[in-house]
């Protein structure tokens, strides 16, 4: 039986999706589970991660820990109560980023304790796995989506700015992998898309795949922080963290080239193209 913490965010409704679809027995948590939406293969039962006291962990040997749903001052005792319970491995998701220096890790700023976490399970009782995305594809659409719903025209900083983003189903799937291998205990696994993009090329192949003429128009960074900053918008501290990543990267190489095999952006887009005011399922 494998445990699932942060099982109805994107990555979390994949990974059970991903282990299912193996014929693993599945145990998801959540918070409210008739509001879960999850698959009826699933036992969904209530918990809060944050409370290991509240998880049902008995007969299960394998758990993941989602850091944002675990967060810095649970993972400890969580891991003390799984090897009580007799889980006998745990994979964490930390993040590709995560040996860079914390104020180069926007992230941070957002609340995650990617770091802690790893830390916390590497040093832990249990023999265990972390997987490290780079970016996930999903940041497009906080990034464009409203702005593709409104118009053909993408306004943004750092035009030139590239990496390798990632479908969150490829990692789901990856964990899947860990939780079933014990040969890969011990190891840090990044994952990452299999092509680095400029913001400039990705909403170009947004546009492809929903069929529309979109094109990106830089604007200056402090016009792009202001607008992100703006009433109901991101923490000030994590929109400045994340210019001053783009502002060391733009124009240079991505720092993550992106490793063959895994989907496409052109697939994520393809995925969510209903999140982007298109028909899901469209592309090429």
């Amino acid at each position: 039986m494998h445990l699932v913490t942060g099982a109805t965010g994107p990555v979390g409704r994949a990974l059970v999706d991903a282990l299912l679809a193996d014929g693993a027995a599945v145990r998801a948590i959540s918070r409210d589970p008739s509001a879960a939406g999850l698959p009826a293969g699933a036992d969904v039962v209530e918990g809060d991660p944050r409370k290991p006291g509240t998880l049902a962990l008995h007969g299960a040997s394998t758990l993941f820990v989602h850091p944002r749903a675990v967060g810095e001052e649970a993972v400890d005792p969580l891991l003390a109560a799984a090897a009580e319970q007799g889980v006998r491995r745990v994979v964490v998701m930390s993040a590709i980023n995560v040996e860079d220096e914390p104020a180069h890790q926007p992230s941070r700023f957002n609340g995650d304790r990617n770091k802690e976490v790893e830390d916390a399970v590497v040093r832990g009782p249990l023999p265990w796995v972390s997987v490290r995305p780079s970016s996930f594809a999903l940041n497009a659409l906080t990034m464009w989506a409203g702005q593709i719903r409104a118009g053909d025209v993408v306004r943004g900083p750092y035009a030139s700015f590239a990496e390798a983003f990632v479908h969150e189903k490829d990692v789901a799937e990856l964990i899947a992998r860990a939780l079933r291998d014990e040969t890969l205990d011990g190891r840090h696994l990044p994952v990452t898309g299999p092509r680095s993009l400029t913001h400039a090329e990705a909403v170009t192949v947004i546009g492809e795949v929903l069929g529309r003429p979109l094109r990106h128009e830089e604007i200056p960074a402090e016009a792009a922080a202001r607008a992100m900053v703006g009433p109901g918008g991101l923490p000030e501290p994590f929109v400045e963290a994340l210019m001053a990543r783009y502002a060391r990267g733009e124009g240079r190489p991505a720092a993550v080239a992106g490793q063959p095999g895994g989907r496409t952006f052109a697939q994520w887009v393809a995925d969510h193209a209903a999140d982007f005011g298109g028909e899901r399922g469209e592309g090429r």
